[in-house]
């Protein structure tokens, strides 16, 4: 199961980097957020691109457990999807509500790629 749930969450990734390599204005529009400069590209494709493709390798060696770092991948990577959702509650707390997409869509992937993770190590 491990095994399965890595590779899962790890394709949410993937797809995630490739698609803010590609598009990054058109990942982050549903937000509201307009990407006018090329430093707001660079950034987009940073942290969601790079960092997604960061993150579905990470979980690659995790699916096959190289070198027995399975766990402490799974851990680490469901914390910083738990921390993403925590920040979403936390901005329900202190500012104006949201609908339901994208903000509390995305807020349910991380917190079911979390708890997933953590309860498949």
């Amino acid at each position: 199961m491990a095994q399965a749930v890595c590779v899962i969450v790890g394709v949410f990734f993937l797809g995630m980097g490739i698609y803010a390599l590609a598009a990054p204005a058109a990942l982050i529009q549903p937000f509201g957020i307009r990407l006018t400069e090329p430093s707001a590209r660079y950034e987009v494709r940073a942290v969601y691109g790079g960092f997604g493709l960061a993150m579905a390798a990470v979980l690659a060696v995790a699916a096959i457990d190289l070198a027995g770092l399975r766990g402490g991948i799974m851990v680490a990577i469901g914390a910083a999807l738990a921390g993403m959702a925590l920040g979403r509650v936390l901005s329900a707390v202190l500012d104006e509500r949201t609908a339901f997409y994208p903000t509390w869509f995305y807020g349910a992937v991380e917190a079911i790629g979390a708890a997933a993770l953590f309860l498949a190590v």
